[in-house]
């Protein structure tokens, strides 16, 4: 197989050395790993705006620029609708469950299933959380293959089986502050090659005013047609992408959470969260679609510039190469879009490695050191990488890359959407409900996938029926309809829980949970930070000690939370600790600490530390 772009060495050398640099810089911040929690969750220690950018490139990712690329060259403006339809549904993450899932400091979705019904609904959830983040790395690897392909003429799955090595090794060693920190940058680095191709596609094309002019009246209508064609509506779109995918990936995707509980506070998850969406999403929804636009213009302002026989999931590759003029852009452009496949791929890796070790492995092999959990971890996200690369297979036989995306979408989300929608906010809902919600809801799915004319029919909304791929997404209105109906039902017939049993694990319970995280009654007093100097004390106790002085401005009382950092905020808490106030001292200005709390934070000397009350 010829490639259908020629590069030069120079093109490759320009490649290598970006990811080069992006495991460089990655492999520097995971010498902040000390222990699992490090790994996983990053110690707790982050600013908003970090954690913020980081999750751009996890949810921006390689694949929504080759996905959303091919539908906005099919479909126009209406590509945009995905990007756009997260908002309804942040105040339930906000004041539900961010905090809930914060506050009771579980370390894996399944977690909180075993607290809040039984270890059985616990092996359910693994299940299928499981298979939901394989599926997605799965999906990450293909995109990378795609995006490949058409630049090296090697097989496709040889493709996926080198990207794959180099994904592995990365995650393997490198934890969750590593993923973040690459994340930070190659969130700026994807906005900013988005934008670049945008430019220099409007101007390839002549100026905006031939781009605008060369785009039909049908092609920027800003939704898709409500129940046609088959491959892109509205009404399955949002149901798909809008419910199943959009509230999948932030509620029970364990790597995005990962991302939420690396926050230093939940004050600062729900910042991070909010400026997401309401700045960030629009902004990220025109870089992954405009490339798509643009080859639309070219192939009506030149057409002799556009190859027809180019496969939709190639459109983003093709443009890029076209409108750069420079084998250097280009490169820069394909190497950011590549390494970016790194910013979803590595963040799921990582959430398995969680999950397993947390739900599966640390249940069977108990009371071992922290440093075994570890290793195995690192094990465990190598054999991720493995089965993600094999799985690729499957959902290589969808047409487009957008239509599998959607496909995984609408089948793997609803059982684990609802039971924690159910879980969060309706205080019935209990064991024998839960089970019916994963098993009944399944074995129902199951029915209708099989039978689709009979069973999902009267959900379709008038959606043409395509004997070959059956309602690839209203069939999550169905799937979510009977997993939800299955779990009410159920519910109602049985016995509510008790109030012990879902104390701290609802909506209508989170003061409990706030005191569960603090070990006593939280202090709401508002309190400024303090800066300070510090000095190590001969102790292991984890408390810090303030002048009375200290203690008054930031409102705090002995056994209160703290959070303490390197006063210099560009760090975003990279340096930093929490800890629990003790007994005070008349030293204004200064604060003692032990050498764990220096060692974990990595503390300089030369610097002053700033210091607030958590909770």
């Amino acid at each position: 197989m010829d490639a259908a772009i020629q590069t030069s060495s120079f093109f490759w050398v320009i490649i290598f050395g970006y990811f080069a640099l992006v495991l460089g810089f990655g492999s520097f911040f995971a010498r902040y790993n000390k222990t699992t929690q490090d790994f996983f969750f990053s110690g707790r220690r982050f600013s908003w705006w970090l954690v913020t950018m980081s999750i751009v490139a996890t949810g921006v990712g390689s694949h929504s620029f080759l996905k959303y690329s091919a539908k906005a060259y099919e479909h126009g403006f209406s590509s945009t609708m995905t990007y756009m339809n997260d908002w309804f549904f942040m105040p339930l993450f906000l004041f539900g469950w961010l905090p809930i899932v914060y506050y009771t400091k579980i370390r894996s979705i399944p977690d909180y299933f075993e607290r809040r019904f039984n270890p059985g609904v616990r092996i359910l959830a693994t299940i299928a959380i499981l298979g939901y983040m394989i599926g997605y790395i799965a999906i990450g690897f293909l995109t990378m293959g795609k995006t490949l392909e058409p630049l090296l003429g090697l097989d496709l799955y040889a493709i996926i089986f080198i990207v794959a090595i180099i994904s592995g090794v990365y995650i393997t060693f490198g934890g969750q502050t590593a993923v973040i920190f690459t994340d930070l940058a190659q969130g700026f680095i994807l906005i900013f090659s988005g934008i670049i191709v945008f430019i220099m596609g409007v101007n390839f094309v002549g100026g905006f005013d031939i781009f605008w002019s060369a785009l039909s009246p049908e092609f920027k209508l800003p939704l898709a047609h409500f129940n046609h064609p088959a491959n892109f509506n509205f009404v399955g779109i949002f149901w798909q992408d809008g419910i199943a995918g959009s509230v999948g990936f932030l509620f029970m995707n364990q790597g995005l959470i990962m991302r939420f509980m690396a926050c230093k506070s939940v004050h600062e998850g729900r910042k991070a969260a909010a400026f997401n969406v309401l700045v960030l999403l629009p902004i990220s929804t025109v870089v992954v679609s405009n490339a798509g636009w643009v080859g639309k213009a070219i192939s009506v302002v030149t057409p002799e510039a556009w190859n027809t026989s180019t496969k939709l999931d190639h459109v983003f590759t093709q443009v890029a190469y076209l409108i750069t003029g420079s084998e250097v852009v280009f490169a820069f452009v394909i190497a950011a879009v590549a390494a970016a496949l790194m910013s979803t791929v590595d963040t799921l890796i990582n959430a398995v490695a969680a999950v397993v070790i947390n739900d599966v492995y640390k249940p069977l092999v108990k009371n071992k050191k922290d440093k075994h959990y570890l290793k195995v971890a690192m094990l465990v996200s190598a054999g991720a990488t493995i089965v993600g690369a094999v799985s690729t297979i499957f959902f290589n036989n969808f047409p487009t890359l957008y239509e599998a995306h959607g496909f995984f979408h609408s089948t793997m989300t609803p059982p684990l959407v609802v039971a924690i929608f159910l879980g969060i906010f309706w205080r019935r809902y209990n064991t024998p409900a839960a089970v019916a919600t994963f098993l009944g809801g399944a074995l129902l799915m199951v029915i209708g996938s099989k039978y689709p004319e009979i069973f999902i029919s009267p959900f379709d909304h008038g959606i043409e029926f395509n004997p070959d791929r059956p309602y690839s997404y209203i069939r999550a209105l169905y799937n979510t309809f009977v997993c939800a109906g299955s779990g009410v039902v159920v519910g109602l017939l049985t016995s509510v829980p008790s109030e012990e049993k879902t104390q701290g694990l609802t909506i209508w319970s989170l003061n409990k949970a706030r005191e569960y995280f603090k070990g006593g009654t939280p202090n709401d007093r508002p309190g400024k930070i303090v800066t300070v100097d510090w000095s190590l004390k001969d102790s292991e106790e984890d408390v810090v000690n303030f002048s009375i002085n200290d203690m008054e401005v930031m409102s705090a009382d002995v056994g209160d939370l703290v959070y303490v950092s390197d006063n210099r905020k560009w760090l975003g808490g990279l340096k930093s600790f929490h800890s629990v106030f003790g007994e005070p001292h008349n030293e204004d200005g200064k604060v003692y600490i032990n050498k764990n709390h220096a060692d974990s934070a990595m503390l300089d000397e030369r610097q002053k530390l700033c210091a607030e009350k958590e909770l």
